[in-house]
């Protein structure tokens, strides 16, 4: 038996608030990117270090919550048409392809500033720095374009 239905209801509740999470990760990361960037133009090195990892946490549990609802859920379908479906899949689209591609820019980046490889991480972070932002804050546009300012695809799921 695969357990009571208030059990089963109680877990689906608990992997429907993930969206909400997953948009919450995503602005930290995004803030917690943007400080990290004032703090290394600062010089302050301990500050900035601390908040990309910080970022790179939030990122993380990111992925997995995002993993872990759309293995539940699958995909959520966007209600909309016309001008909106298309600003929406333009978004969604540029958001996926780029979350995608910056693994490997995350990875060499971390990788040289904990070999204390200074100059190399700093010209690899011009690179993934603003992608790493743009794919956090268009997680929060998606999020709320799905969520609240067109809600009725919210639990729609293809």
């Amino acid at each position: 038996m695969r357990g009571s239905l208030p059990a089963r209801k109680n877990k689906l509740a608990v992997i429907d608030a993930l969206p909400h999470l997953n948009a919450t990760l995503n602005a930290c990361s995004a803030v917690l990117l943007v400080t990290g960037l004032v703090f290394i133009k600062l010089k302050r090195r301990e500050a900035h270090k601390r908040c990309m990892l910080a970022a790179l946490t939030a990122s993380g549990i990111f992925l997995v919550s995002y993993i872990t609802y759309h293995s539940v859920r699958g995909t959520t379908v966007f209600p909309e048409s016309g001008a909106a479906r298309i600003v929406y899949l333009s978004i969604l689209y540029t958001h996926m392809v780029l979350a995608v591609g910056m693994l490997p820019f995350i990875w060499v980046t971390f990788r040289r500033a904990f070999r204390g490889e200074f100059e190399r991480h700093a010209r690899i972070a011009r690179i993934t720095f603003p992608i790493w932002l743009y794919v956090s804050v268009t997680g929060v546009v998606v999020y709320w374009m799905l969520y609240h300012l067109y809600p009725a695809g919210v639990g729609a799921h293809g």
